[in-house]
C-alpha cells in the first residue's frame, strides 16, 4: 500500500493550483503546500532529527510540520496544548524526543522555513525503542491522567484514510474547518489527512478565534460567529459540541443550510440529540473509534445510517463482539504502546462493550471497566445513562453511580436557572422511557462542577471514575438531594425480580457444551439439524399454548390476554419455517415432522399445558422469559457461526436469523407486560415456571450431538451467546 506522502503527491499532480489549506489570510495551493512540506522535510533530515514533538495551536505551520515529518520519516509526536506541564514532561521523556516543532512566531526559535520553528532538546533522555515502522505516536490522557503513547505506522494511517475516503467521498463536502485541536488524532486523521487526500479545502485557525479554550471551554457566541463567517461544509464534533450546535441552531444563531456532514465521536450520543439535530437540518452522524485503530472504526453516513448505533465498521478492519459483549477488532490496529511489549493477540480488545446487528451496525454501550451492576444483577453502562440524562435534562455534567444498589442514581451539575422541581419532573419523564432496571432513584445536585483540579476529570475533560467513587461521600454530603420515587413507592419492578430470581437456573442454559463448541468450530450438521428438530417440536406448541393460556386467564388480566392476541398473530406458522430450514439442510421435512421430540422437550411442553390447565395460566410466561431471552443471545450468533462452519445456504437459517431480531422487540414488550403483573401469586407462578423451563430447555441444549474436541479456533463470536 502506498504511504501518505505518495498518496498526497498524486493529488498534487492532479490538482496543483486548487486550494488546499487556508489559515487567516494565507492560502496554499496543493502545489505550494507540498513544496513547503518538502522544504521543511529536507531541513529536518539535515538536522538529523528522527523523533520530534509537534507543539502548537491550530496553524498552517502545524500542518506543514506534521506533513514534513511524514515525508522525512521522522517519528512525529503531537503534544496537546491542554496537557499539563507534568504530562508534557512525561511525553517528552517517554518518547525520547530530540526536538519540538512550533510556529515560527514563538520567540527565540531556529527557523526551518514556512513558519516552522524548532527547539532542540538535550540528549539526556534514555534511548527509546519504538516498534518497527512507527511513524506517529499519539498520547491519550487516559483515565489516570498519565498519558499513554500509541504507536502507529504509515501503512496503518494510509489504510484508515483510504477507508474513510471510500466511505465519505460522496457526502462530506469540499470545505472542512478544524475546530478540535490538530493534536487530537481524530482531527489529525479525519480533519486533515482525509480532506487533503480528497482534494478538498482545509481551514485551520487558532482555537481561541473559534471560541475554544483548553480541553473543554467554549465561547458559544464566538464559535457561532466563526461558523457563520467561514461557512464550512464539514466539522468533527464531540458530544458536548454537538449539543451546543443543536442549541445554537434552535435559537437561529447559526445558519445550518451549508453543512453537509457533521461527524460526532469521542463519547456516547443520545438518540434524542440526533433526532433534534436532524429536525434542525444539522446532518449529524455518530461514529466510533479509538487511537489504537487510527481514531475511526465505524461511522454512520447519509443513506447508511442507524441512529443509536455507531454505524457500520470501515471496510479495512474486522469487528466482532464476543460472548461477554466485548468489542474486538483486527486488521488495522496499532503497533503497540511505548514502554510496553506489543501484544501478539490476533484480536484487539477495545475495552468497550456493545453489540453488532445482523446487518452490520455496531452499537457501543460503554467501557467494560465502568459497568454498574445493580443488586439485581443487571448491567448498566454509565456512559449511556449519562448521555440520556444530559440530553433530557439539559445538564452541564452527569455521573451515574450506584454499583451494587437496587437502582442507579446520579451526580449532576445543572444551570442555575433550573429549579430542583423542574429537574425532578424532567427526570421522572426520562425514567418512563428508560428500562426499569436503569431508572434513577435519586439525583444529587452538586454546587460546583467536577474539575481536573480536584482530581475528578482528566485534563481533556474525561471522568476519572475511581476518584469520583472514592470522593463520593464528600460529594453527596455537599449536594442537594432530589428524590425521584414517590413517598412509599418502590423502584423495583417485577421483570427485574424475575431476572434476578431465575439467574441461577439460567446458568444451566449458559453452561451447555454447545456454546463453547460453536466458538471452537465443533458444530456438526447432525448437531444443527437435531437442534432444529427439537425447536420444531416446541415451537409447534407455541400458538396452542398461547391460545390455551388466553382462554384460562381471569378477567383481571384482560390486558395480558390482549397482548397474547398480538403474540399469536406474530408467532403463527413459525414451526413451518423450521421445517423449511431442515429441508435446506438436506433433511426430509415430513420425516422430521413425524419424529419424536427429546424427552426434555416433551416434558417441557407437557408441564406448561398442565400449569395452564390445572395451575396458574400465567405460568406460560415463564416459557416466554426463557425462550425469547435465550433466543436474543443465542439465535443470531449460533446461526452466523454454524453457517460459516458448515457452508450452508441462507435458506437453512430463516428461523434463527429471524428470531434473533424478532425476539429483541418481543422481549422489550415482554418486560413491560411483566411489570403490569402485580398479583403475588401470578408473579410466583411465572418465576417457578421459568426455573423449570430453564432446566428442561437446558437439558435439551446439553444433549446436542457435537464433534470431538479440536484445537480452539481464533475466531470470536459476533454476539453474546449466553
Amino acid at each position: 500500500m502506498a504511504n501518505l506522502p505518495d498518496l498526497f503527491r498524486d493529488v498534487v499532480a492532479n490538482r496543483p493550483e486548487a486550494t488546499a489549506l487556508v489559515s487567516g489570510s494565507h492560502r496554499y495551493t496543493y502545489h505550494s503546500l507540498f513544496a513547503a512540506v518538502e522544504t521543511v522535510a529536507d531541513r529536518l533530515r539535515q538536522h538529523g532529527v528522527t523523533r520530534a514533538g509537534l507543539s502548537d495551536d491550530n496553524t498552517a505551520a502545524w500542518v506543514i510540520a506534521d506533513l514534513a515529518c511524514l515525508e522525512a520519516g521522522v517519528v512525529c509526536v503531537p503534544v496537546p496544548t491542554f496537557f499539563s506541564s507534568q504530562q508534557r514532561e512525561h511525553l517528552i521523556r517517554q518518547a525520547g524526543l530530540q526536538a519540538l516543532l512550533w510556529s515560527e512566531e514563538t520567540a527565540g526559535l531556529e527557523s526551518l522555513g514556512h513558519g516552522v520553528g524548532i527547539t532542540r532538546l538535550s540528549d539526556t533522555t534514555d534511548p527509546v525503542d519504538f516498534p518497527e515502522n512507527t511513524a506517529k505516536i499519539t498520547f491519550t490522557s487516559g483515565s489516570t491522567g498519565t498519558p499513554k503513547g500509541v504507536c502507529l505506522s504509515q501503512a496503518h494511517l494510509s489504510a484508515t484514510v483510504l477507508a474513510l475516503k471510500q466511505r465519505l467521498e460522496a457526502s462530506c463536502g469540499q470545505y472542512h474547518l478544524c475546530i478540535l485541536p490538530l493534536a487530537t488524532l481524530l482531527e489529525n486523521v479525519a480533519g486533515l489527512y482525509l480532506p487533503l487526500l480528497m482534494g478538498s479545502v482545509v481551514r485551520v485557525e487558532p482555537l481561541s478565534s473559534l471560541g475554544m479554550a483548553g480541553s473543554s471551554g467554549v465561547d458559544a457566541q464566538r464559535l457561532a460567529a466563526a461558523l457563520n463567517r467561514w461557512q464550512p461544509e464539514s466539522l468533527i464534533l464531540v458530544p458536548e459540541l454537538a449539543r451546543l450546535f443543536a442549541g445554537l441552531a434552535e435559537h437561529g444563531v447559526i445558519a445550518t443550510g451549508g453543512f453537509r456532514f457533521l461527524a460526532v465521536g469521542g463519547g456516547k450520543v443520545a438518540p434524542d440529540l440526533l433526532d433534534r439535530a436532524r429536525a434542525l437540518r444539522l446532518p449529524l452522524f455518530e461514529g466510533y473509534g479509538l487511537s489504537e485503530c487510527g481514531s475511526v472504526v465505524a461511522l454512520n453516513t447519509p443513506g447508511d445510517d442507524r441512529p443509536g448505533s455507531a454505524g457500520r465498521p470501515l471496510d479495512h478492519i474486522d469487528v466482532c463482539v464476543d460472548s461477554r459483549r466485548r468489542i474486538l477488532i483486527r486488521g488495522n490496529t496499532h503497533l503497540g504502546y511505548l514502554g510496553e511489549t506489543a501484544s501478539q493477540d490476533e484480536w484487539l480488545d477495545t475495552g468497550d462493550l456493545g453489540s453488532l446487528s445482523v446487518d452490520g451496525f455496531l452499537t457501543v454501550d460503554g467501557r467494560s471497566k465502568n459497568l454498574l451492576i445493580t443488586s439485581f444483577g443487571r448491567n448498566i453502562s454509565p456512559e449511556w445513562l449519562e448521555s440520556e440524562l444530559v440530553e433530557a435534562l439539559g445538564l452541564y455534567q452527569a455521573v451515574a453511580v450506584g454499583d451494587g444498589d437496587p437502582q442507579p442514581s446520579a451526580l449532576i451539575v445543572a444551570s442555575p436557572g433550573q429549579s430542583s422541581e423542574q429537574i425532578a419532573a424532567a427526570c421522572r419523564e426520562l425514567n418512563q422511557r428508560l428500562p426499569d432496571y436503569a431508572r434513577l432513584s435519586s439525583l444529587y445536585r452538586l454546587h460546583s462542577p467536577l474539575s481536573a483540579s480536584r482530581g475528578h476529570l482528566t485534563t481533556n475533560g474525561r471522568l476519572i471514575r475511581h476518584h469520583i467513587q472514592s470522593d463520593l461521600p464528600h460529594l453527596i454530603a455537599n449536594s442537594d438531594l432530589i428524590e425521584l420515587t414517590q413517598p412509599g413507592g418502590s423502584t423495583m419492578a417485577f421483570f427485574d425480580r424475575l431476572q434476578a430470581e431465575t439467574a441461577q437456573a439460567r446458568t444451566h442454559v449458559t453452561s451447555a457444551p454447545v456454546i463453547q463448541a460453536v466458538q471452537q468450530g465443533r458444530m456438526s450438521l447432525e448437531g444443527y439439524t437435531w437442534f432444529l428438530t427439537q425447536a420444531f417440536h416446541h415451537v409447534k406448541h407455541t400458538v396452542p399454548l398461547m391460545m390455551a393460556c388466553g382462554g384460562r386467564l381471569p378477567e383481571r388480566l384482560e390486558d395480558v390476554r390482549k397482548a397474547l392476541v398480538e403474540y399469536i398473530e406474530e408467532e403463527y406458522g413459525h414451526h413451518e419455517w423450521i421445517l423449511n430450514d431442515l429441508q435446506a439442510c438436506g433433511e426430509d421435512r415430513e420425516e422430521r415432522r413425524a419424529s419424536q421430540p427429546d424427552l426434555s422437550i416433551e416434558l417441557m411442553v407437557a408441564y406448561l399445558y398442565h400449569q395452564i390447565d390445572r395451575g396458574n395460566p400465567a405460568a406460560f410466561f415463564g416459557m416466554v422469559q426463557v425462550l425469547e431471552g435465550t433466543s436474543i443471545e443465542l439465535a443470531t450468533p449460533l446461526a452466523r457461526q454454524i453457517q460459516e462452519q458448515l457452508q450452508l445456504p441462507d435458506q437453512a437459517f430463516s428461523y434463527l436469523y429471524s428470531h434473533g431480531e424478532l425476539d429483541q422487540d418481543h422481549f422489550e414488550f415482554f418486560s413491560d407486560l411483566m411489570n403490569n403483573i402485580t398479583d403475588p401469586a401470578d408473579q410466583q407462578a411465572i418465576i417457578d415456571s421459568a426455573r423449570v423451563v430453564y432446566r428442561l430447555y437446558g437439558d435439551m441444549l446439553h444433549r446436542i450431538p457435537l464433534t470431538s474436541a479440536t484445537a480452539p479456533r481464533q475466531e470470536v463470536s459476533n454476539h453474546a451467546i449466553a
